[in-house]
């Protein structure tokens, strides 16, 4: 199964600027982070998908789901040190018992087991994930017209040409010395801002990986009904970390 085709129903972007030496140690040796305004960007993926589904069987066989994924905007660098832009995902967690089962296995992407809970109105949005593993995610948010002034991006424009440019994204896998990849191609592109009332990872809020000062809310954006594509790409082993 190397294509996957559906809706992203409902896409949130929650970003976080982070302090850059703090995360590159997050990062597997051949990464770095890709800097905005000095910060690095790191952020929560919270997506619902819709009829998802193995290319070319038709949408009416489609899966639906939610998930998350805790990212870092990143580049990898090669062997002959070339900068290749992507996104680096230390965690996928997913309510689907399918995407759990097949993921790195038949398909791309580990996903660790969660609960999710959301409300939404027109303007509005509430959401929750409860990991197995013990990684929890909270957030309350309201449609927005412009980005936040402390944003580390100075425009809308701007944020999207960024997060569009990450549509390669290397996870982790339980094997540890490589990394899934996994291509995001979309029919179109087109973010809005969400004003976030309140946010909770215990991923990020964990003050031994990310130190007091180190990591703060930037901005948060929203995508919805937004056909795409999956798109298998080559497993990187990751090289040995320098001691």
């Amino acid at each position: 199964m190397d294509r996957v085709r559906g809706t992203i129903a409902r896409r949130l972007l929650v970003n976080f600027r982070v302090d850059p030496e703090v995360a590159r140690r997050k990062m597997p040796p051949g990464f770095e982070p890709k800097l905005v305004s000095g910060y690095a960007v790191a952020g929560i993926c919270l997506v619902r998908l819709e009829h998802e589904r193995p290319f070319p069987l038709p949408r009416l066989l489609g899966q639906s789901s939610e998930n998350a994924a805790h990212r870092f905007a990143a580049f990898q660098v090669d062997e002959r040190g070339v900068r290749h832009e992507c996104v680096y995902i230390a965690r996928r967690h997913s309510g689907s018992l399918v995407n759990i089962a097949v993921g790195g296995r038949i398909y791309p992407g580990e996903h660790r087991p969660a609960r999710f809970a959301m409300q939404q109105t027109d303007d509005a949005i509430e959401l929750s994930m409860r990991g197995s593993d013990g990684l929890d995610v909270d957030l309350r948010g309201h449609a927005s017209d412009a980005l936040p002034t402390t944003s580390v991006f100075a425009t809308l424009e701007q944020a999207s040409a960024f997060f569009r440019a990450g549509g390669l994204g290397y996870s982790e896998t339980h094997a540890g010395d490589v990394l899934d990849a996994l291509r995001l191609d979309t029919h179109r592109w087109e973010l809005a801002p969400l004003e976030v009332d309140m946010v909770h990872s215990t991923y990020f809020e964990d003050r031994r990986s990310f130190p007091s000062g180190s990591i703060e809310l930037d901005c948060a954006l929203t995508m919805t009904d937004i056909e795409h594509e999956w798109q298998r790409e080559p497993r990187l082993r990751i090289p040995v970390r320098d001691t």
